[in-house]
């Protein structure tokens, strides 16, 4: 792994770092320091959307008080955890992203991999991934971590691949026009709930899930058909 200096001391890995033995987006200052802008331009609305979902579904869970929120990146949802009153920490396996979310989030933060979380077992109420499950190469082992350190549940907010915007991303990854989703695996509700029952086999638990991210001509804006750009699943542990 080649490391390179920053003038003030910082060290940051340089952008041809793999991760999972492939490179990532993530590890690229061009895209990471560009980041909190996509959320303040055209995926404003989407954000809004996708905060009202996420919301809704850990609504169902009072026991949720305090959850880690891995992957967290710049802490965009991170700080908006707080908004609703559920304290949250970050992870994130990226250095260029955690270097922007310490100026931006009073909260804890942690550099680490999901797949191998340094926590004890149960040490939150929960484990928050939002969208960025995607990126895991093995992610139920993802899961079964997220698990152990989670006493009542998982949420979980995805890009859908009920979606048209998946084959509009494939075909601008042709063309060079969009490297955020080159190594992202996109899931569907069903595909997502049989990658969690395989990770948590021999566990009772509930699993509900509810889609957003349609069109903005569309009647509804949120539905329980899988289809739409982005889903919120929430797992809640019956022990």
């Amino acid at each position: 792994m080649e490391i390179t200096k920053e003038g003030n001391g910082v060290l940051i890995p340089s952008r041809d770092q793999n991760w999972q033995g492939r490179p990532e987006w993530f590890f690229n200052r061009e895209h990471t320091d560009t980041y909190e802008l996509w959320y303040e331009g055209r995926y404003k609305r989407a954000e809004v959307w996708q905060k009202k979902v996420m919301q809704q579904l850990l609504s169902k869970e009072p026991r949720i008080k305090e959850l880690l929120e891995f992957g967290c990146g710049t802490g965009r949802f991170t700080r908006w955890w707080h908004e609703i009153g559920i304290k949250a920490s970050g992870g994130d396996i990226s250095p260029l992203m955690l270097s922007q979310a310490v100026h931006l989030f009073k909260g804890d933060l942690v550099m680490a991999d999901s797949h191998h979380m340094p926590f004890r077992d149960n040490t939150f109420d929960a484990l928050a991934f939002i969208t960025t499950f995607e990126y895991y190469r093995d992610p139920v082992a993802v899961i079964r971590e997220a698990a152990r350190v989670a006493r009542h549940g998982i949420v979980m907010g995805m890009m859908n691949r009920n979606s048209p915007k998946v084959l509009r991303r494939r075909v601008q990854q042709v063309f060079g026009k969009n490297p955020f989703y080159v190594t992202a695996t996109f899931y569907t509700p069903n595909h997502l709930k049989a990658i969690i029952a395989e990770a948590l086999q021999g566990r009772e638990y509930t699993v509900e899930w509810t889609c957003t991210g349609l069109p903005k001509w569309f009647p509804v804006q949120q539905w329980s058909v899988p289809y739409g750009d982005f889903f919120g699943l929430i797992i809640r542990f019956k022990d």
